[in-house]
């Protein structure tokens, strides 16, 4: 049977703050799930719950079916968003001192540190202070601290801030391949095109609540028809504010996202697109996952 992390009926507060309220969702192993939500919707407080680091005052974190303890928790990874190396450490001992930590032998904890340093392309800072490393590459030291002793959950807060598409497409490399692995991967992003991109599923939470979840492609396919639409001359859908039935979701660089009522004719929004001007584009497309979330928290 493959192990899941699940989340059952999580309640926390913090003084007046609702940080939990119910939530429940699981992650499969072999499966990189994305965990969305506005700021102060509860998702570090969720993460921190998963390794024990604050208290629940009710519900339960199970792995694999049982509820999880100190046991369990050293088979994990986390990244936290905030910097948690020890800035004045060099970079191969930092990365050895926590392997063995998590009960690898020195040997082990060396052949591991040098192999995801190289993996994540920064081997020639092993002798580095993180504190002399650019923010990408503190990043990628960051994951593969949370690697280094090969966990069998990963879970990874905001892994991809501040990065430039290299450190994006690198860290993004690892974590499809880890999932590949059997490995179970929570990863929170406000970066929502590549939690689409990266991601099979989602769960979206708002005041500590599941909101919506499922498969990206699944949640795609759903609600209302959407049609983007490219007119020459109008960069942001001005002709399309006056079509009966039609909402305009996103407008950029002049292709318009439209959501269309279910009695809408896009033969009708095709005549008023070619009224106001050369229709360059007209095509019906799946919902992006920044639509599923805006809809999923009004």
């Amino acid at each position: 049977m493959t192990p899941v992390l699940e989340l059952v009926d999580l309640h926390r507060r913090f003084g007046a703050t609702i940080a939990l309220d119910g939530l429940s969702f699981a992650v499969p192993s072999g499966q990189v799930v994305g965990f969305l939500g506005p700021n102060g919707a509860g998702k570090t407080t969720t993460m921190r719950a998963v390794f024990g680091l604050v208290d629940l005052e009710a519900g339960e974190v199970r792995w694999d079916g049982r509820p999880i303890g100190a046991r369990e928790r050293r088979r994990f990874g986390y990244m936290p968003e905030e910097r948690g190396l020890y800035r004045g450490m060099r970079v191969g001992d930092q990365l050895d001192y926590l392997g063995r930590l998590h009960g690898l032998d020195a040997p082990g904890a060396r052949a591991a540190s040098t192999r995801w340093l190289e993996r994540l392309g920064i081997a020639d800072r092993v002798a580095s202070k993180v504190e002399d490393l650019s923010h990408g590459n503190q990043q990628r030291v960051q994951l593969a601290a949370a690697l280094v002793h090969d966990p069998e959950l990963i879970v990874l807060d905001e892994p991809m801030a501040g990065l430039d598409p290299a450190g994006i497409d690198a860290i993004g490399e690892v974590l499809t391949e880890e999932a590949r692995r059997g490995k179970g991967v929570l990863f929170s992003s406000h970066q929502l095109d590549l939690v689409e991109d990266l991601c099979e599923s989602v769960s979206i939470i708002d005041h500590g609540r599941l909101v919506a979840g499922g498969l990206v492609d699944e949640l795609a396919h759903q609600g209302s028809r959407r049609l983007v639409v490219r007119v020459e001359g109008d960069r942001d859908g001005a002709w399309a504010r006056s079509v009966p039935g039609v909402t305009i979701s996103e407008s950029d660089g002049g292709a318009s996202r439209l959501v269309l009522d279910a009695t809408t004719d896009s033969d009708a929004v095709l005549r008023a697109a070619m009224a106001a001007g050369r229709v360059t584009q007209f095509s019906f497309e799946r919902r992006r996952l920044s639509e599923v979330f805006r809809e999923a928290l009004t």
